[in-house]
């Protein structure tokens, strides 16, 4: 037991030195990172490409990186965008890691970007113990998820500078209890804020932009208190497990669709 506690405490500090190296020559560049988490169909890839649609629309240097196992689905949407975007499939590994960032990031980053927005693979579990060097860190969830969700994944959301709620349009259809979900949310991160949004019909959509904009401006970010603590659902890879990748090495795969907006 002491062993997996040790491998699991050295996996992650490496990742945290890599994340932070990752962070100072990203600022030093003059560009923000946001880390989007969320489970599957949370919505937050449709919720993007309207926020990177506007940033264009505003003339503001945006760029996006999207994550997922298999297919460049993702990708071929936030590239409508018009914005430069970069497909990563991990091939079977559950999350992104700083080091990995870093060499996807390495001759593809167009200069002068502002802001990156990094769409993490859909999971709540693996994704929240890994430091992305990002400034920003935001935690999607839908209406439809239930509104027990910040306690079910409580380091995702306790680790959480923003929470925003997605497809509020069928709020009522799902019988979405707001008040109970927000409760939830401040019980394990208190004082976060909560934003409400839908894609579809506008709401809140801007809102992850000017927040991130702020924060690139030198804005407040909210300070977790489980920020600096030990992460219960802390994940990480044996090398002895059974794993089609024991160590990340993700492979981006071209695609010609994609290809205009890189």
């Amino acid at each position: 037991m002491c062993r997996v506690v040790d491998l699991q405490q050295a996996v992650l500090a490496k990742n945290e030195e890599a994340a932070q190296v990752l962070r100072a020559e990203l600022a030093a560049r003059g560009t923000t990172v946001v880390n989007l988490l969320s489970s599957p169909g949370s919505g937050k890839t449709e919720l993007l490409e309207r926020e990177l649609l506007l940033a264009r629309q505003r003339g503001v240097p945006v760029a996006a990186l999207t994550a997922d196992l298999a297919t460049e689905n993702d990708a071929v949407r936030l590239a409508r965008s018009g914005v430069p975007v970069k497909q990563v499939l991990t091939d079977g590994l559950c999350h992104l890691e700083a080091g990995m960032l870093g060499r996807h990031l390495d001759g593809w980053l167009p200069a002068g970007t502002r802001l990156l927005f990094v769409e993490n693979v859909g999971n709540l579990v693996c994704p929240a113990s890994y430091d992305l060097g990002e400034s920003l860190r935001v935690v999607l969830a839908s209406v439809t998820e239930g509104e027990d969700k910040p306690l079910k994944y409580p380091t995702a959301f306790g680790l959480a500078h923003l929470v925003v709620v997605t497809k509020t349009d069928i709020a009522r259809a799902v019988e979405f209890d707001e008040a109970a979900f927000r409760a939830h949310v401040q019980r394990v991160n208190p004082g976060v804020e909560v934003v409400l949004t839908s894609a579809r019909a506008g709401e809140g959509v801007g809102a992850l932009l000017n927040r991130a904009l702020a924060v690139g401006s030198g804005g407040a970010v909210h300070a977790p208190v489980m920020a600096g603590q030990p992460h219960p659902n802390a994940h990480y890879h044996h090398p002895d497990h059974a794993h089609p990748h024991p160590h990340p090495h993700p492979h981006p795969h071209p695609d010609p669709a994609v290809a205009q907006a890189r």
